[in-house]
């Protein structure tokens, strides 16, 4: 008998923002920016610090809650938090890169269980509308 980890699966999405890191990295921690494109929340960009994400009204067959930890910062690089809702328990990270015309933004959601392919696919179509809200909050941000 093996202890082997079961396989998991990642969810990548890049994208190029016409902005520098500085300006993408305050929407990913300012709590009142963070609402306006993904959800509710109580977010701290200290390392260990406990919060949740949380839309209103709850969903049907959902409380609405995400429980999350922080669990690597830094500054204007990388940002990475745990992510558990449903019973799937993964990890967010953020990777910014400078470039000519601003950041590449990197998003990867990994630890997917194969048994799980309705919440990856719930992901997919949830981080392409969030990041799309995302692009109108720093079209119109300082």
């Amino acid at each position: 008998m093996t202890n082997a980890k079961p396989e998991t699966r990642s969810l990548v999405i890049e994208r190029e923002f016409s902005c520098p890191p500085e300006k993408l990295w305050r929407a990913l921690t300012q709590p009142h920016l963070i609402e306006e494109w993904l959800m509710k929340n109580d977010f701290r960009a200290d390392v260990g610090h406990s919060f949740t994400f949380r839309i209103d009204p709850p969903q049907p067959n959902w409380n609405g809650v995400v429980d999350c930890k922080v669990l690597e910062v830094e500054p204007q690089k990388t940002l990475s938090y745990t992510w558990t809702a449903l019973g799937v328990d993964t990890v967010v990270t953020w990777t910014l890169t400078p470039t000519s015309a601003g950041t590449q933004l990197r998003m990867e959601q990994s630890g997917f269980r194969s048994d799980q392919p309705q919440a990856y696919g719930g992901a997919r179509y949830g981080w392409q509308n969030f990041l799309g809200k995302l692009e109108q909050v720093l079209a119109r941000a300082d």
